[in-house]
């Protein structure tokens, strides 16, 4: 049997699932997380290495000889040298789609956590506000409702009409920027270009991919078109987000709030802008990892792995 490699396991797995289905597979070595300058030593005897985060650069995959298979724990795979690999005949595979209900579930509990700040109204009730109070009903922010307004979706692949399906639901007009409209077209969907979605939308949500070419794309010129009262909702990659103009469109008022599963630097390092700012909530990225989301990610990446030891390798980036 082959000797499996699990660089960084704990994320995916903390301990509520099981690694059974891969220890069928070969010979397996979980690691709940692996440095950058332990990857070539714990990986050295493997011909199957599975990560999510722990890189795996063309320097580490040149010092790897029995290696011939990666699996990325993720959907993206910016961890791995894809070219390196590719040059080496070595299969990089993906898990595409995994977790589609989990992060627009999460997009429409920070929408709605901007709309009625319900952690906070609860915290005022523990704290004996309400108990105190001489009228029946108190408020410390304005509630906001979502039918009729304007949910601007930037990317409408599979997460991105999950949430259009969620903000139809709610009554509300979806607008989308999207690379392939005709490929993608929708009910109940407009398509726009990106001015016209941050100009018009009341809620602007991120679901697009990062790459140079819109890194920091969402700038103050772009923030400040926004309506004053409208959120900034990013479940995708914190670099699209220039993080000092967010914190300052938040801080000037430019716009009235926003929710962010990601930051440019996970976890943030001290003095990231937006840490403290006004107005913003922010969940330090848990949009994919709910249970039933870990378990079809785990059972994708065994099934990809089955089908790469049968010959017949499934989801290859490489």
């Amino acid at each position: 049997m082959k000797n499996i490699v699990v660089l960084d396991g704990y994320t995916l797995n903390p301990g509520d699932l099981s690694w059974a289905g891969l220890q069928a597979l070969g010979n397996v070595t979980i690691y709940d997380r692996t440095p950058e300058e332990l990857v070539v030593e714990r990986a050295k005897d493997a011909a199957i290495v599975l990560t999510n985060k722990s890189l795996l650069s063309a320097a580490s995959i040149a010092q790897l000889p029995h290696l011939e298979y990666i699996g990325v724990i993720a959907t993206g795979y910016n961890v791995v040298d894809v070219a390196a690999a590719k040059a080496r005949n070595i299969v990089v595979t993906n898990v595409p789609a995994y977790s589609t209900t989990a992060v627009a579930q999460l997009t429409f509990a920070l929408i709605l956590e901007l709309c009625h700040h319900v952690g906070a109204h609860a915290a005022a009730v523990s704290e004996g506000r309400w108990a105190n109070s001489v009228d029946f009903s108190f408020w410390d922010y304005p509630l906001v409702e979502l039918e009729g307004k304007t949910l601007g979706i930037v990317g409408l692949g599979q997460i991105g009409q999950a949430v259009a399906r969620l903000g139809l639901a709610f009554g509300m007009k979806v607008i989308a920027h999207h690379k392939h409209p005709e490929r993608d077209k929708m009910d109940g969907v407009t398509f726009t270009d990106m001015a016209t979605c941050f100009r018009e939308a009341d809620v602007v949500s991120l679901h697009t991919p990062m790459s140079a070419a819109n890194k920091e794309f969402v700038n103050a010129a772009l923030l400040s078109t926004m309506k004053r009262t409208a959120f900034l909702i990013n479940t995708s990659r914190g670099g699209l987000i220039q993080e000092q103009d967010l914190a300052d469109a938040l801080r000037n008022g430019v716009l009235a709030g926003a929710g962010l599963d990601v930051l440019s630097v996970e976890p943030p390092r001290e003095g990231n802008p937006l840490i403290g700012s006004p107005n913003v909530f922010i969940t330090p990225h848990i949009a994919w990892a709910t249970s039933d989301a870990r378990k079809r990610l785990l059972n994708k990446v065994i099934e990809n792995l089955d089908a790469f030891l049968s010959g017949r390798a499934q989801n290859v980036v490489s």
